[in-house]
């Protein structure tokens, strides 16, 4: 990967923005369970949502390293609350590529500067992922689609003003041509938000249900043509599982480092020598591991930005990066000693924060039952 002088300003100005505006305010976010809208809104402002975005629209125009440096930056807060790359990565970039010259104007602009969060509502309580057994309907009836049913653990689910709702027509028997992506903003009659739902970990992160009932939205409000929303879905899964893997990645990394650290200054404080052999071989395997990973994704980010067809690959990764990161991270909150047992242990976060990394974004299991398809097995 080669990374230009603009790369490099980009990530030091994030750098000195994480330091002033997010990691000392980390704690009262996650007691509150969220993170304000106007820290999104000052993102903006600064050139960090939506790097990908053209200039036509408000954004920077630039290539997915913007995207992962971002990503990396954003996890080595040690804070995955502010959920920036769902809005920016995964969310927007369906309004960019699918979205009519009117939905671009009209929303584009919005999510650059931080005034629109977006959110995907595709989970249902009894459907996550396989879609094809989604129930949330949508039916078209002259110029008005009417929205029903119920979505689950919906990322940015209370600050989220704009949602793409993945919904099927009842009347189309096949369940993957039935589905249709449809825009929905916050405030339309029928559209409500549930409580932010208690988790093990991502506290700040604002996941809800968000509910339709007889929602009505504009028939121009569909994005992408009527029965596409699948493959629309499937066209960006690539990317969304690339970046997953390249946060479970940096998570892992975070914990090691900070980990490393602790203990030299333990050692250093204690007057103690050198580290028990077992230990230092842990620490040597966990950074083995990393950098495995670490190799792999750097090939992969450049496949992904040259075009390529990487579908299975972006699923081992995915699968085995947050399988990694679980290990490591879980044994980094061995090393902590009596530390693991507080809150003032940075890595006691990254552990409660990293578990969910194996089941978003699709399931680990379904990222294996993808790569075995591609492999005939």
């Amino acid at each position: 990967m080669h990374y230009t002088q603009e790369h490099i300003r980009f990530r030091k100005r994030l750098q000195r923005f994480c330091k002033e505006e997010i990691i000392p305010y980390i704690d009262q976010w996650e007691k509150n369970g969220l993170v304000p809208r106007e820290v999104w809104r000052k993102m903006g402002r600064e050139g960090f949502l939506c790097t990908a975005i053209l200039p036509e629209y408000g954004g920077l125009g630039g290539d997915f390293l913007f995207s992962v440096i971002a990503l990396e930056e954003m996890t080595r807060t040690n804070h995955y609350g502010l959920d920036a790359f769902l809005h920016s990565d995964i969310v927007v970039p369906y309004i960019d590529s699918f979205g009519s010259d009117e939905q671009k104007y009209k929303y584009l602009p919005g999510c650059v500067c931080g005034d629109i969060i977006t959110a995907v509502a595709m989970t249902e309580p009894d459907a996550g992922s396989d879609l094809s057994a989604m129930a949330t309907t949508a039916i078209e009836e002259d110029d008005v689609v009417s929205i029903n049913g119920v979505k689950t653990f919906i990322s940015n689910g209370v600050n989220c003003n704009l949602v793409v709702i993945a919904a099927k027509d009842p009347t189309i028997e096949n369940p993957y041509r039935a589905i249709s992506l449809y825009l929905v903003e916050e405030g339309t009659p029928g559209f409500q938000k549930g409580a932010p739902l208690q988790k093990l970990g991502v506290h700040s992160q604002d996941t809800a249900e968000l509910f339709f009932s007889n929602c009505r939205v504009p028939k121009e409000n569909r994005l992408g043509e009527k029965g596409t929303g699948f493959m629309i879905l499937m066209e960006k899964l690539q990317q969304e599982r690339l970046l997953v893997a390249i946060l479970a990645n940096t998570m892992a990394a975070f914990a090691l480092d900070w980990t490393i650290e602790s203990l030299r200054t333990q050692r250093t404080s204690n007057g103690s020598g050198q580290l028990s052999q077992s230990v230092r071989f842990a620490l040597v395997e966990m950074s083995t591991e990393i950098n495995l990973g670490r190799t792999f994704l750097e090939k992969l980010i450049s496949d992904h930005m040259e075009g390529r067809d990487i579908v299975s690959e972006t699923s081992m990764a995915k699968f085995w990066n947050t399988e990694m990161a679980n290990r490591v991270v879980g044994g980094c909150l061995e090393l902590c000693g009596e530390m693991a047992m507080s809150e003032s242990c940075p890595v006691v976060r990254t552990f409660r924060d990293v578990r969910v990394t194996p089941i978003f974004a699709g399931t680990n299991e379904i990222m294996k039952s993808i790569v075995a398809k591609n492999m005939k097995l």
